[in-house]
């Protein structure tokens, strides 16, 4: 059986923040970080919104969004009980507005608000999932939360929000995008549905990553980048991720390495261990032959092989690290966190819909292999 829920209105396109113009004698909770309040792009959402709306802004959203910023986040929200809650800005910021959401809303100190994400980078997906990413300082680990209630009512795709995103941002975003496009693909969960969000969003990739990695204000690449970043979020939403998440998130909690990025130097290592099931292989494959990477004349093997160049052009072509080492992480340090990201790697939620059973030793091959 094939199930997809897909919740979420999105507007996509120069006209996005139309939709704001409409909401009247509201009370909305903005959450955003402090770079968006003080270079002045919070403005040009709140320009759009009526005057008759109060507005509340909360700007302590931080990369790695962690429970004590969350927390103060709900106490925001209980003070002003807002009728609209708004997301904007990066993944970080958007989940840092659903955390809010999700542990209000458990413990009855807010009534539902009406949820809208407007992101500015084109990566996470965030803005039409419903799972968050929120991080443990203490543990040193990240945690998944995941709850329909989180997943936004209304997405407003506006690519003119990211025509100065940095070429190193870009870069790490974008490769997160084709990372959850491709794990959906292979994931326990997939189907025709989530099959056809992320061939498209892997075709748009293609297409558009590099040309916005060298020209970050060509608005038709940035527009196709954004639509490639929705698409893979609604893939995994429905699919689910994998092992290349769960670790993932482990690089980041405790060495701080950018999500995107942990992602891009895994995604090899994890297909080339996902490809010893040969079925798995073939999935691959067939999305090698879907967006015309290669022939369907072509073997399996040769189709995975192809795929797997891409990725390492991609991050060559972006001067993305390769390695772990390369970013200045000493051996004995990654040496030492190593139990602990393996252990935290196995509790992960991502783990639950990954395509090929995996236990301690592997995901610590893995580890060891991307040093």
């Amino acid at each position: 059986m094939s199930n997809v829920y897909i919740k979420t209105k999105v507007c996509s396109g120069h006209y996005a923040m139309e939709y704001l113009r409409k909401i009247r004698r509201r009370k909305i909770l903005l959450v955003c970080d402090k770079f968006m309040m003080e270079n002045g792009s919070v403005n040009y959402i709140i320009d759009a919104l009526d005057s008759s709306n109060v507005i509340e802004t909360f700007d302590r959203a931080i990369p790695d969004p962690t429970i004590q910023v969350v927390g103060e986040g709900v106490n925001v929200a209980c003070r002003v009980k807002p009728d609209v809650i708004i997301g904007f800005g990066g993944g970080s910021a958007i989940d840092t507005a659903k955390g809010i959401i999700y542990f209000a809303e458990a413990r009855n100190l807010i009534e539902k608000p009406e949820f809208i994400t407007i992101p500015t980078t084109s990566g996470t997906g965030s803005e039409v999932t419903s799972v968050a990413v929120i991080t443990d300082p203490e543990n040193k680990s990240k945690h998944l939360i995941a709850s329909d209630g989180i997943l936004a009512d209304v997405a407003l795709l506006d690519p003119k929000l990211t025509l100065t995103v940095p070429p190193v941002v870009t870069a790490n975003t974008g490769m997160d995008v084709l990372t959850h496009a491709l794990e959906a693909y292979v994931a326990k969960g997939a189907n025709v549905f989530s099959d056809a969000l992320s061939e498209k969003a892997v075709e748009l990739l293609i297409k558009a990553l590099l040309p916005c990695y060298c020209d970050g204000r060509n608005l038709e690449s940035r527009t196709f980048m954004h639509e490639a970043s929705t698409l893979a979020g609604m893939a995994f939403n429905t699919a689910g991720l994998g092992v290349n998440h769960s670790i993932a998130h482990q690089l980041g909690g405790t060495f701080h390495i950018p999500h995107g990025l942990a992602n891009a130097i895994l995604l090899n290592k994890v297909i080339d261990y996902n490809c010893k099931n040969s079925d798995i292989r073939k999935k691959y494959a067939a999305l090698a032959y879907k967006v015309m990477l290669v022939s369907m004349d072509e073997s399996p093997k040769l189709a995975v092989n192809v795929l797997k160049e891409l990725i390492s052009t991609l991050m060559r072509s972006m001067n993305m690290p390769e390695n772990i080492r390369s970013m200045g992480i000493k051996k004995e340090d990654y040496d030492k966190q190593m139990q602990n990201m393996v252990d935290n790697a196995l509790m992960d939620n991502c783990l639950k819909t990954t395509p090929r059973e995996i236990g301690t030793g592997a995901i610590k091959e893995i580890l060891e292999s991307v040093y």
